[in-house]
C-alpha cells in the first residue's frame, strides 16, 4: 500500500473482500463534531463503523484512510482529533490502581461525579489471599469507570495492575503490587483483570494494563535511577520470578495492554528489547496494545544513551513491537525517523492496526456509548452502598495479626472506660489509600472510627507528621496515656516516605517514631496496642519484643473504610485472617544493594538471597505470617503419594543432551517436552479445624519444597491457597488443584522449566505430604 492510497484501499480477509473507502459526503464536513467516533452523518457510513465486520478489517480500513501526519499525531496518549473522519481526540492515560485514580490525565473529578470508591492498596488486599474478593473489587473499579466515561470524566483504558514482583523491601512502590510471590503477583494479576475487563471475550467493558514490563523495582536508590538503571537479571530468575505474573496476566487473563518500563534489561530498554515484546504476542498470545512508561522512549537516547539520536529511539522501539509513547516523543520525531529510512509507514501501520483493534473491542467505535450495553452506568453507580461495603469488607480482610500477647485482643465492647490514640496517622484520612488514589467517597480517620467504639477517646499526634524529626509532642502523647485506660499508638509509613519515585533508606520507622512508642509503652498503665500504617516492612523487633507491647497490626493503606475495618478488628466485630504478602526482613538488610537483581543466595559473596523462597537470613515476620482470635489445625485429607511419568516424552531435544551431558537428566524432565501435563493434575483434600469460640475465616497456604538435586532450588514455594471460613469447634473441608508442570516444576539455570524427579514434600502449616516423582 502505498502512502498516498488513502481512499480505495481492498482489504483481503479471506474469503471476503471488503472495500474500504470514504464516503462521498466525507469532504464536508459536519458542523457539529461528534463526540464519538461513527455517531452522525457523513462519519457513520464509513466502513469501519460496520459493527458487523470483523474487527481485524474496521482497524486495517481505519488505518488505510489515515494520511501520515494523521498517524504520527495518534501515536500518543493524548491522541489528536482527525475531524476529516470524525474521530474525536483520546487520552489513553487512565488510572485505577484500587480505585480510579486522579493521577492520570484521563481522569477527572470537575463534573457530576466528584469522587470514587477507594478500596485498601493492592498490597494489603493481597494479603486477603481472596481471589474473589479480588476480582469482586475489580469489576466494581470498572462500573465506576464506565460511569466516569459516561459522563466525560475518564477514559476507557486504565493503565492498572501493578504487577511487578516485590523483591526489595525498600521499593517505594512496593505497595501498588501484590507482593513478593510470583504465583500470588499471577493469581491476583488475573482475578483483577478478568474482573476488570469483563469476561466475555472479544467484547472489553473497560481495558486493563499490565506493567511494569519487566524486572522493574527500582526507583531512586545511590547512584541509581529508574529512568537509566540496568536491571542484570539472570535467565533462571527472569523465568521463575519476574516475568510469570506477566505471562498469567496475558495467557490467562487476556489483558489488552501491557506497558513497558523504563529500566534496561540486561543492557536493552525494555521499551526496546525486541525479543521480549516479541514473545508476548507469539508464545503468550497476547492481543492489545504496548504502551511505553511515561516519557519511557524518550529516556532511551536522553538518560540511557542507549540510541544515537531521538530518530534511533524511536525506531528502536517501534520495530521492537511497542505501539503507544507515553508522553510526546514519537509525535515530534518520527517524522524525520520516517524520512531518514529508520522505520517504514508499515510500522506506523502495525502500531495503530493494534490501538484499534483495542478501541474497536471497547465499542468506541460503534457510535453513541451512552446507547450500547454500558451506557446505563452514571453517578449513581460510583460510590454505591455496594461498592463502599466491598471497600470495607477488601479493608478487614487483609489487616493482618503480627502480634497478640496473652490474647489481648480483642478488646471487650462496653468494656473500656477510656481509650488514647496517639500517632501522626491517627487523625487524617489522605495517607489512608496509598499512592494513585482519586477522591474517596466519605472516608473516616481511625480515630473518628475508633471512637465510634468509647466515648472517652482522646487524640495526640504526638509527632509533627510522620517523619516525626522532634520529639516536641512527645510530652502531650505521653500526658493522653498516663490518663486513658488503654492506649492505641499509630505508626508507620506514608507517602512521605515511600512513593513513585522514591525509595527507603531504611526498614526502622522514620525520625523518631520508634522512640514515641517505647516511651507511650512505658508509661502506660496497661500493654498498648501497635497500629502499623504503610506498604514497605518494618523492623519492628523492639515492639515485638516488648513485653509493654501487647499487640501489632498491619493495616497498609486501606483505603476509605481503612478506620472502621480497623475498629471492628480490635473490639472483635471481625476476626482478622490476613497473612503477610512480603518477608519483613531486619534492618541489617540495608547492607544489601538494591540493584542486584539476584533473586539466590550466593555464600560466596556474602549475598542472602531474596524473597521466602531463596532469602537465607532473619525475618522480623515471614511471608504469610497472620494471626487469628481462633486457633486452626490442618489434616490432608488426600493427596497422591507418586506420581509416574511415562519414557520417552516428547522429544529427546538438544536440551535434553544438556541435561545429560550435566548429569542432571537422571533427576528432571523439561516440561515442554512432556506430554499430558493436564493428566498429571491431581487435588490436595483438606480439613480445616477451628479449634477456638470464635469463628473467623483463614487463609491456606500450601507449599512444597522440591528435591534439591540442581542448583538454585528455592527453599520452599507457593503452589495453592484459599480462604475458608469456619464456625467455632468445626472444620471445613477445601480443595487446592496442583498442576505439576506449572507449581511443582523450577527453572534451571538456563531459564528453562523442569520437573524434578524424586521426593517432592507439600507443606501445609506443620504438616507435610510426600509425592514422589518418578519416570517409567
Amino acid at each position: 500500500m502505498s502512502p498516498q492510497s488513502t481512499q480505495l484501499t481492498a482489504i483481503f480477509l479471506l474469503p471476503i473482500i471488503i472495500t474500504c473507502s470514504a464516503p462521498s459526503s466525507s469532504l464536508c464536513v459536519s458542523a457539529s463534531f461528534p463526540k464519538f467516533p461513527c455517531s452522525g452523518h457523513p462519519y457513520s457510513s464509513y466502513p469501519f463503523c460496520n459493527t458487523s465486520l470483523p474487527i481485524d478489517a474496521r482497524a486495517r480500513c481505519l488505518t488505510s484512510l489515515l494520511r501520515l501526519h494523521e498517524k504520527i499525531s495518534l501515536l500518543s496518549n493524548n491522541a489528536s482529533a482527525v475531524p476529516r473522519l470524525g474521530l474525536p481526540a483520546y487520552e489513553w492515560w487512565s488510572e485505577s490502581l484500587h480505585g480510579i485514580a486522579s493521577n492520570g490525565p484521563g481522569v477527572s473529578f470537575n463534573g457530576s461525579i466528584p469522587s470514587a470508591t477507594s478500596f485498601p492498596q493492592v498490597l494489603l488486599m493481597a494479603a486477603a489471599f481472596n481471589r474473589s474478593l479480588w476480582s469482586s473489587v475489580g469489576s466494581a473499579i470498572a462500573v465506576e469507570a464506565r460511569a466516569m466515561y459516561n459522563t466525560g470524566q475518564a477514559g476507557l483504558t486504565f493503565w492498572a495492575p501493578n504487577i511487578n514482583i516485590f523483591r526489595d523491601p525498600r521499593w517505594g512502590r512496593g505497595q501498588e503490587t501484590p507482593g513478593e510471590d510470583p504465583m500470588l503477583v499471577s493469581a491476583f494479576a488475573v482475578e483483577y483483570v478478568k474482573g476488570f475487563q469483563g469476561r466475555n471475550g472479544e467484547e472489553l467493558m473497560v481495558s486493563a494494563c499490565c506493567k511494569h514490563f519487566t524486572a522493574y523495582d527500582l526507583e531512586k536508590w545511590g547512584n541509581f535511577s529508574r529512568y537509566s538503571f540496568d536491571a542484570v537479571v539472570t535467565e533462571q530468575d527472569l523465568m521463575d520470578t519476574y516475568q510469570p505474573p506477566f505471562r498469567s496476566c496475558i495467557q490467562e487473563a487476556k489483558a489488552s495492554c501491557l506497558m513497558c518500563s523504563y529500566n534496561r534489561v540486561n543492557g536493552v530498554p525494555a521499551c526496546a528489547r525486541k525479543n521480549m515484546l516479541e514473545k508476548v504476542r507469539s508464545e503468550w498470545g497476547f492481543e492489545g496494545y504496548i504502551t511505553s512508561d511515561c516519557d519511557a522512549v524518550a529516556t532511551v537516547f536522553e538518560y540511557q544513551q542507549y540510541s544515537k539520536t531521538p530518530e534511533d529511539a524511536v525506531a528502536d522501539v517501534l520495530k521492537a513491537g511497542m505501539d503507544i509513547n507515553c508522553g510526546t516523543y514519537l509525535l515530534r520525531h518520527t517524522k524525520s525517523a520516517l524520512k531518514q529510512g529508520k522505520i517504514s509507514e508499515e510500522d506506523i501501520d502495525r502500531a495503530l492496526f493494534n490501538l484499534f483493534s483495542v478501541q474497536l473491542r471497547l465499542g468506541l467505535f460503534d457510535g453513541e456509548l451512552v446507547n450500547g450495553k454500558f451506557g446505563k452506568f452514571g453517578p449513581e453507580d460510583v460510590c454505591s452502598e455496594e461498592h463502599r461495603a466491598l471497600a470495607l469488607e477488601a479493608a478487614r480482610q487483609g489487616i493482618v495479626l503480627l502480634k497478640n500477647d496473652k490474647n489481648f485482643l480483642p478488646l471487650k465492647k462496653n468494656a473500656v472506660s477510656s481509650l488514647a490514640v496517639i500517632g501522626p496517622m491517627a487523625n487524617g484520612t489522605d495517607g489512608l489509600g496509598g499512592g494513585y488514589t482519586g477522591i474517596p467517597c466519605n472516608p473516616r480517620s481511625l480515630y473518628e472510627e475508633l471512637r465510634v467504639y468509647v466515648e472517652k477517646t482522646t487524640l495526640s499526634a504526638g509527632c509533627r507528621g510522620v517523619p516525626c524529626e522532634s520529639k516536641d509532642a512527645f510530652s502531650d502523647a505521653i500526658l493522653a496515656a498516663k490518663d486513658a485506660e488503654l492506649v492505641l499508638v499509630v505508626a508507620g509509613l506514608d507517602l512521605t516516605q515511600e512513593r513513585e519515585d522514591n525509595d527507603r533508606v531504611s526498614l526502622l520507622l522514620p525520625g523518631k517514631q520508634m522512640d514515641l512508642v517505647s516511651s507511650i509503652a512505658s508509661m502506660s498503665k496497661n500493654p498498648i496496642i501497635l497500629v502499623l500504617t504503610g506498604g514497605g516492612p518494618l523492623d519492628v523487633s523492639f515492639a515485638e519484643n516488648n513485653p509493654k507491647i501487647s499487640s501489632i497490626l498491619w493495616i497498609g493503606y486501606p483505603g476509605e473504610a481503612g478506620g472502621k475495618a480497623l475498629a471492628e478488628v480490635v473490639f472483635g466485630d471481625f476476626n482478622p485472617g490476613g497473612r503477610l504478602p512480603m518477608t519483613w526482613y531486619p534492618e541489617s538488610f540495608i547492607s544489601v544493594p538494591m540493584n542486584d537483581m539476584h533473586m539466590r543466595a550466593d555464600s560466596s559473596r556474602g549475598y542472602p538471597g531474596r524473597t521466602y523462597r531463596f532469602y537465607n537470613g532473619d525475618r522480623i515476620y515471614g511471608f504469610g505470617h497472620g494471626l487469628s482470635y481462633t486457633s486452626f489445625t490442618y489434616k490432608f485429607i488426600s493427596a497422591p503419594r507418586k506420581l509416574s511419568l511415562l519414557r520417552p516424552f516428547k522429544c529427546r531435544s538438544n536440551r535434553n543432551r544438556i541435561l545429560e551431558e550435566t548429569q542432571a537428566f537422571d533427576h528432571a524432565v523439561y516440561t515442554d517436552e512432556m506430554e499430558f501435563c493436564e493428566s498429571l493434575r491431581f487435588r490436595v483434600q483438606i480439613s480445616v479445624m477451628n479449634n477456638g469460640d470464635t469463628d473467623g475465616s483463614h487463609v491456606v497456604l500450601l507449599f512444597s519444597r522440591p528435591p534439591r538435586s540442581i542448583d538454585g532450588v528455592p527453599e520452599k514455594q507457593l503452589i495453592g491457597f484459599d480462604r475458608v471460613h469456619t464456625a467455632p469447634s468445626h472444620h471445613t473441608e477445601t480443595s487446592i488443584e496442583v498442576d505439576p508442570c506449572n507449581h511443582l516444576s523450577i527453572a534451571d539455570g538456563s531459564g528453562k522449566r523442569v520437573l524434578l524427579l524424586g521426593e517432592h514434600v507439600l507443606m501445609l502449616g506443620d504438616l507435610e505430604h510426600s509425592v514422589s516423582v518418578e519416570t517409567y
